[in-house]
């Protein structure tokens, strides 16, 4: 498995197109299985469902809107908040998708324990939490049982305003926070990165 640093201000397209080869070439056996992290330029995202009220009124948001190929309600990404797209091949995984979604949590929370953040689960709720207080959104989808798209944890406050605009991931009166905020200290994007690819290794190593 390799990681791969996109950077900054990726859009939502180049994205998608990044995970989509690489689902490609693990289909035919050309590829490896690829962890990509990056910041998107500001968008909001959505499954492709027929209610999309979380998304209030389209023509207020401050950024595109992008129907994704995921499960879930609106979100968004932008800078200050890290990205990450474990294209895994869920075959050699028992096929079990909600171990999958798991594991990704379990990953971010062991990051977030590293800056001394007591973050967990909800009940009945996916992402990672402090309390009531929401870090990261999950959501995945799979073609084949190849796994795309994956998780978004806000890690500066400049992540945290255009969520104001919608309603995130369709729960009411949700709170969004950041990892600085929780933290008490300044966090990069950089910081959390490299403190997160370690977990995801050891959770997501095949035996």
């Amino acid at each position: 498995m390799k990681t791969i640093h996109l950077g900054t201000g990726i859009s939502y397209e180049e994205g998608l197109k990044r995970q989509d080869t690489t689902v490609d070439s693990l289909l035919d056996g050309t590829g490896e299985e690829t962890l990509f992290l990056l910041e998107h330029a500001p968008v909001y995202t959505i499954g492709r469902l027929r209610d999309q009220s979380s998304l209030r009124d389209t023509s207020m948001l401050p950024a595109p809107v992008v129907e994704a190929n995921r499960g879930g309600q609106a979100t968004y990404h932008g800078p200050g908040q890290l990205v990450g797209y474990p294209i895994l091949d869920l075959r050699e995984r028992n096929r079990d998708l909600h171990a999958h979604l798991r594991g990704l949590e379990e990953a971010l929370i062991l990051t977030c324990h590293d800056f001394d953040i007591p973050a967990g689960r909800r009940e009945g709720l996916t992402g990672v939490w402090v309390e009531n207080r929401k870090l990261a959104s999950i959501g995945v989808g799979v073609r084949k049982w190849i796994s795309m798209h994956g998780f978004a944890i806000n890690i500066t406050p400049e992540s945290l305003l255009p969520f104001f605009a919608i309603t995130p991931c369709g729960i009411d009166g949700v709170i969004m926070s950041c990892v600085a905020q929780e933290a008490r200290k300044p966090v990069s994007v950089a910081d959390f990165a490299d403190a997160f690819v370690p977990h995801f290794g050891k959770l997501f190593a095949r035996a």
